[in-house]
């Protein structure tokens, strides 16, 4: 069972565009030393659309190396053909990774027959795999309905899991939960975690967020768990401004608060997004320093 925070890692890069594995290394190392319960990438917020399937299969790879069976990892296998999904899902097959994250394509958006026949033809031909449907709003994917999911579900037993982020979540993740259907263990939030107390009341196994807050996530998760649920809450109020910046700047942001946090040098992204000014980044500096004053993050050191 997949339960807890699993963050996603990003893809790291040399100033000259290159993949630098080094630096993958030490946000795998920093995301469980920070109490993660499990790993996921390539994921949205690893850039996996700008990877070629050499890169990803390389750091798919490098990723389960680093982590070493510590903890779970979700293997990201998001493409927009079932071709190329296959490839990412034999590449994490090869590393012994049996959980794959595969999102409901944008591509072929609300049509209920083509994104049935999409998840069945690879749950045909990855038939060891228990997949998570990934659902993300448009226009990153196809922000499927909860009775649309719920059809996709049942027709591949392969699919055990959701990550539910269309918007809002919440509705969703509960007429799931009520449909009772079998091989379905749970969902999974997402959305960067910006609504993980709504998600987590209403039954949700834990969260897939980005990685740069981590400690915090688990903290919320764990307060949560364990019936704490005013210092739950609490620890989620300050996580929020940060998450809100990350909604506009995403991975730029997520780079810049773990060079901030001294886990990794460079911040360069392929993916095309907005450039975090000065005072954009005065901003989240004054952010960071709250939440290290407060005690909701601490300062990380290898």
């Amino acid at each position: 069972m997949l339960k807890g925070i699993f963050p996603v890692i990003p893809t790291l890069f040399s100033d000259d565009n290159i993949i630098d594995p080094d630096a993958l290394r030490r946000v795998v190392r920093f995301a469980i030393n920070a109490g993660a319960h499990g790993i996921v990438f390539p994921g949205v917020a690893s850039e996996y659309n700008f990877l070629t399937p050499e890169e990803r299969g390389q750091l798919m790879g490098v990723v389960n190396d680093e982590v070493a069976g510590r903890v779970p990892i979700i293997g990201g296998a998001s493409a927009t053909t079932v071709d190329e999904v296959i490839v990412s899902g034999q590449q994490a097959e090869e590393n012994g990774i049996r959980h794959l994250m595969i999102m409901a394509p944008a591509s072929l958006g609300q049509e209920l027959d083509a994104q049935l026949e999409f998840f069945s033809a690879i749950t045909r031909r990855l038939t060891s795999a228990e997949i998570i449907l990934q659902n993300a709003p448009t226009p990153i994917g196809a922000g499927l309905g909860a009775e649309a999911l719920a059809e996709i579900v049942r027709a591949n037993e392969s699919i055990t899991y959701v990550k539910e982020e269309t918007l809002p979540s919440g509705p969703v993740i509960s007429q799931l939960q009520l449909l009772h259907i079998p091989h379905l263990k749970g969902v999974l939030g997402g959305g960067g975690s910006r609504y993980l107390i709504d998600e987590l009341d209403r039954g949700a196994l834990g969260a897939i967020p980005a990685v740069e807050l981590t400690d915090l996530h688990v903290a919320i998760y764990e307060a949560h768990s364990s019936g704490q649920i005013e210092r739950a809450r609490e620890l989620y109020r300050d996580s929020l401004p940060l998450l809100v910046s990350q909604m506009i700047y995403r991975m730029r942001l997520t780079k810049y608060v773990l060079k901030q946090r001294s886990v990794v040098e460079r911040l360069h992204v392929r993916a095309s997004l907005p450039k975090l000014d000065k005072t954009a980044r005065q901003d989240i500096d004054t952010m960071l320093a709250d939440l290290l004053k407060r005690g909701s993050i601490q300062e990380w050191k290898e």
